[in-house]
């Protein structure tokens, strides 16, 4: 049985063509396996940056959220 190594990690931009990642060439002798493949990708800002019209466009999905009643919003303590 073969034995993992340790996992070695390298950044590179690319795009995604019709769902291929393509490995530069100076890294493609490394990485000619298995690998773990974390992608991330840069979120597209609204013009002004505002984040309050971000959340509005696209909302972040809490489990469990339950939101204020008008009672509970207008209730002073």
């Amino acid at each position: 049985m073969k034995e993992r190594g340790t996992m070695v990690a390298v950044e590179f931009v690319t795009k995604i063509k019709e769902g291929v990642i393509e490995v530069p060439e100076a890294h493609r002798q490394r990485f000619k396996d298995n690998v773990k493949v974390i992608l991330l990708a840069e979120e597209e800002m609204l013009e002004d940056g505002d984040v309050i019209a971000r959340l509005l466009a696209d909302p972040l999905d809490v489990p469990g959220f339950v939101p204020l009643t008008r009672e509970d919003t207008h209730a002073r303590s």
